[in-house]
């Protein structure tokens, strides 16, 4: 039985799983799985006058509160690739 608190309201959805950013924090998953994808943007920088994120760091953190595995984290160029980086391990990680 899944006892973990369902958040009710809106969210923008990828892949029917909630994305959330809060100024420079991303999160993607939902807390029903065993783990979900943080990302935080370290830098910026401006192309054709946009602020687009440059340094972005990728962790798969555990939805249980009482897991103490450590986090899997690295630091990537551009959001699309670490985005990338960061599902591929959040796919692994949830089907173990």
């Amino acid at each position: 039985m899944n006892d973990k608190p369902i958040v009710n309201g809106k969210y923008l959805m990828y892949r029917n799983k909630p994305l959330v950013r809060e100024k420079n924090v991303i999160i993607y998953g939902s807390m029903s799985d065993k783990y979900v994808l943080f990302l935080m943007i370290m830098s910026v920088k401006t192309v054709r006058g946009m602020s687009i994120p440059d340094r972005v760091m990728i962790q798969i953190m555990p939805t249980d509160p009482t897991d103490k595995t450590p986090p899997k984290s690295a630091v990537k160029q551009g959001l699309f690739e670490a985005f990338d980086v960061g599902m591929a391990w959040l796919d692994v990680a949830n089907k173990e």
